[in-house]
């Protein structure tokens, strides 16, 4: 069954035909040209989802639904709605950009690295529309096995197979919990139903009303499940070993791409919501702690990237205060944020790919004086750290702008433990800012590096256009998502 045309489907389905078509061309270095007219199609079926999507309608849209294991219930399901749809062309030119800033970098089984990253945009755009716990799962546990070898083969680091394997072991076990937590649901819900079939289809599990009980135990193991990933401190070690070890393209992925704060909002709290109100407290506590931790560890770092991955863990300390705020601006600034962490911090880890390609190193020490021979990256990449500050007039002020407000309705201490951060994170993103630019350039690898190239600096205006404009007129992102949350917050009673 098919609600219209199956773009959906076209839009990811699509990928594995180009990662095979990767495979078996004869010319491995046609790999990334192939990863790249493929992306452009995902990105032209995502806009064009964008544009017919009806921004009225508060339910799930474009929906395909077709039996998969009809013994248990399960069915490919999928569909979005308007706190899902911004993700995909989002998700798109995040790869897009990943695809560019591995150009010229990848020279060891490019065939391999190409398609591992079509697969690895496949997974992850199923994450954005599946529409059954169980496909959810599927596509939330594909995407380790791309990550492990991006990883494991393209990484930077010496530890950079023990930094794939903590990451993989680690998601691994926040998969487990997650699991159990959708099992513990489909049981749940078959109960609720009078004792007929399991339940995994998500839009009638958000009918159903689950004792509570059963809430507190699937809103905490979706918590680990999801928080793993997010990531929540203390589960969040693997993050800065990933930005340091992996391939700084890729971990711009990992960055860019919350997928676990996705998960919190699209299932842990709108499946639990009594639990969820009740354990408002410690999704607070969560954020306050990511917020704080993660802007003390980053303004102590000398590594841009292991920098940016803890400003990535402070940030996110935003997002889940403003799920926890449980109203409408703080939703709506949540999913604002995510976005922005999508183009302003994945921008920032594809800028530190260039600068690692070019000059072999993004410790501080090693960069003194960049700005003067790449200007357009130093002025790209002080733009997108903006952006992440929230500076007025950038795609990250409307978000924080809307999360404080609702923290400070709902938990007034959260909100000003998240100004301190937000303190802290300007001075250590302008302290680092300054000393990797500016001042004198002493090695010859800086004073020899190239600017941006033609392709990477039309992608770095694209990216800095959408943080202007996004910042000046957030109003058609709020009126596309607003129907679907305020049908969020009604689930919450």
């Amino acid at each position: 069954m098919t609600d219209g045309l199956p773009l959906l489907s076209l839009l990811f389905l699509t990928l594995p035909a180009g990662a095979l078509l990767a495979w078996v061309w004869p010319r491995p270095e046609a790999a990334r040209v192939i990863a790249l007219a493929f992306a452009l199609l995902d990105l032209v079926i995502a806009l064009a989802v964008v544009a017919v999507f009806d921004p009225a309608r508060p339910d799930f849209q474009f929906v395909e639904r077709q039996a998969w294991i009809p013994s248990l219930n399960i069915h490919y399901a999928v569909g979005v709605d308007g706190l899902s749809v911004l993700f995909l062309p989002a998700a798109v030119l995040l790869f897009i950009g990943v695809i560019l800033a591995s150009w010229n970098s990848v020279h060891t089984l490019p065939r391999l690295y190409y398609s591992l990253l079509m697969l690895l945009e496949t997974a992850t755009l199923g994450v954005f529309l599946a529409l059954d716990t169980m496909l959810f799962f599927l596509f939330w546990e594909l995407t380790l096995v791309p990550l492990y070898f991006l990883v494991s083969l393209w990484g930077v680091g010496a530890n950079r197979r023990h930094a794939a394997t903590k990451y993989t072991l680690v998601m691994l076990t926040g998969g487990v919990a997650l699991l159990f937590g959708i099992l513990l649901l489909a049981f749940g819900a078959a109960d609720a139903t009078g004792g007929g079939p399991l339940v995994f289809d998500l839009p009638t599990l958000l009918t159903l009303t689950l004792p509570t009980g059963t809430q507190y135990a699937v809103f905490l193991l979706l918590l680990v499940g999801f928080g793993v990933k997010v990531p929540l401190f203390p589960l969040h070690t693997w993050l800065p070993l990933i930005a340091i070890e992996g391939p700084a393209s890729v971990a711009a992925l990992l960055t860019g791409m919350k997928l676990g704060a996705y998960g919190l909002i699209r299932y842990a709290v709108p499946l639990a919501p009594t639990a969820a109100q009740e354990l408002h407290w410690l999704l607070a506590a969560l954020g306050v702690v990511a917020i704080l931790y993660g802007a003390a560890a980053a303004l102590a770092q000398t590594n841009l990237r292991r920098m940016l991955a803890y400003a990535s863990l402070s940030h996110v300390g935003l997002v889940v205060l403003g799920i926890a705020s449980f109203n409408l601006q703080g939703l709506q600034g949540a999913v604002l944020q995510l976005l922005n962490f999508t183009i302003a911090a994945g921008g920032l880890f594809l800028l530190a790919a260039h600068l690692h390609h070019r000059t072999g190193s993004t410790d501080i020490a090693n960069l003194g004086g960049a700005a003067r021979t790449m200007p357009w990256l130093a002025s790209f990449f002080l733009l997108y750290g903006l952006a992440g500050m929230g500076l007025p007039g950038t795609s990250g002020f409307p978000a924080e702008l809307l999360i404080l407000l609702s923290t400070f309705e709902r938990h007034a201490g959260a909100g000003l433990a998240a100004l301190v951060g937000m303190v802290v994170g300007a001075a250590y993103f302008l302290n680092l800012y300054r000393r990797a630019f500016f001042g004198p350039a002493t090695r010859p690898e800086v004073l020899q590096a190239e600017d941006l190239r033609p392709r990477e600096l039309w992608l770095a205006l694209a990216f800095a256009l959408l943080i202007i404009a996004f910042g000046l007129w957030p109003a058609p992102l709020l009126d596309l998502m607003r129907p679907a949350a305020e049908a969020w917050l009604a689930r919450l009673g």
